[in-house]
């Protein structure tokens, strides 16, 4: 397949603390990665490196053939890479629509063809009746649902989604893993950090897994649960 997203031997610190160790992958166009591990083993950290909000202190990041590692984050984000980040980053006193429009930029030629208001409100029918809602008066859900819209509305290529079930109620999470199965029908490239292995396993073609920093396994999402031995030390159910 061909290469969206390469890592190769990154290492990154926060301050002198040594957080990423040697950490290479790769996301092909199309395909949708997991990365997995407990709090803690460093997925966030990838994420940001990815989007320059950490500092890559060696090794390379490159996307679409072209390396990004110390790029500004909005020249990466014009590049066609949409971070839905662990804490949602909601303008509070915005309502949904305001929300929304904030995230708006044109198609960069990704998988799954342009999105517009009309597109993301078909996915997530829930937001039609809360648009003119201020975002602080939404649940978890709710604010998820928001925050996977607006990046979307920024046509990426490849899609981030850091964490996106934490915090959510079970039926909340089932309803999120449908709605993320429909975009990865799209052929929207994907990378999804998560803990939970049951919620995160259906959606991905690949897994690698992190603990303290350094990639511990990559394979298939049926091979690591054929063996729970391996990964229980790892991941959630």
């Amino acid at each position: 397949m061909n290469a969206l997203l390469q890592l190769m031997k990154v290492d990154a610190y926060y301050g002198d603390s040594h957080v990423l160790h040697d950490i290479s992958m790769t996301v092909n166009r199309g395909e949708a990665v997991l990365l997995l591990g407990r709090n803690g083993a460093g997925k966030t950290t990838v994420m940001n490196a990815v989007m320059g909000l950490t500092s890559v202190h060696s090794g390379t990041v490159s996307f679409d053939a072209h390396d990004i590692t110390g790029l500004e984050t909005h020249q990466i984000a014009q590049l066609g890479i949409g971070l839905v980040p662990e804490n949602r980053r909601m303008f509070v006193t915005l309502t949904v629509a305001e929300n929304l429009e904030l995230g708006r930029k044109p198609a960069t030629g990704g998988q799954g063809g342009a999105w517009d208001i009309e597109r993301v409100l078909q996915l997530f029918p829930a937001l039609r009746e809360l648009m003119q809602r201020p975002a602080d008066h939404l649940s978890g859900g709710q604010q998820q649902m928001v925050a996977i819209a607006r990046t979307l509305l920024g046509n990426p290529t490849l899609l981030l989604l850091d964490e996106p079930a934490e915090g959510l109620a079970p039926i909340v999470v089932e309803e999120l893993a449908k709605q993320l199965a429909a975009i990865r029908q799209l052929g929207l490239s994907m990378v999804i950090s998560e803990q939970n292995l049951t919620f995160a396993r259906t959606l991905a073609d690949r897994v690698y897994i992190l603990e303290t920093g350094s990639i511990r396994y990559s394979g298939t999402p049926a091979a690591l649960a054929a063996n729970p031995e391996q990964w229980t030390r790892f991941v959630s159910f």
